[in-house]
């Protein structure tokens, strides 16, 4: 076997949350609400499946909606910059049948690095969603 240099990364990050799916679906599985729970984005404008969410820096990032799943609680997005020769990043809100959820932030990427810089402010953004939720009880 020979050694190979891999240029695409890939990371995962979740968090338990104490609310139910549903209450933490309608907040990730609405594309417009991503400002309310990760860091660093501050407005975020929908149109069909194009999404462009602008960083707290004024960097528009637009990206293409590629799944909205409300039976899985899946939402998926591809970021199309140029930055990146290949984005995916999934979000997955997982019902752990005791009024908690497990939320996933999935990304890979080509370069490499660029997976673990969204990588890093998924997992802020899922500590932030933690946060937020568990505060906002009915």
């Amino acid at each position: 076997m020979t050694n190979k240099t891999f240029v695409r990364g890939s990371v995962r990050r979740s968090v338990r949350i104490k609310r139910s799916a549903e209450d933490v679906w309608e907040v990730v599985g609405d594309p417009k609400r991503i400002t309310e729970w990760f860091p660093g984005i501050v407005s975020a404008k929908v149109d069909g499946d194009r999404r462009v969410v602008t960083t707290v820096s004024g960097l528009p990032m637009p990206e293409q909606i590629l799944t909205i799943d409300h039976s899985l609680r899946r939402f998926q997005y591809r970021i199309t910059t140029p930055i990146f020769k290949e984005h995916l990043s999934t979000i997955d809100v997982i019902d752990m049948e005791d009024e908690t959820a497990l939320a996933i932030y999935s990304v890979d990427a080509e370069p490499a690095m660029m997976a673990i810089v969204i990588g890093a402010s998924g997992g802020n953004a899922l500590e932030q969603l933690k946060k937020i939720m568990e505060v906002e009880q009915p």
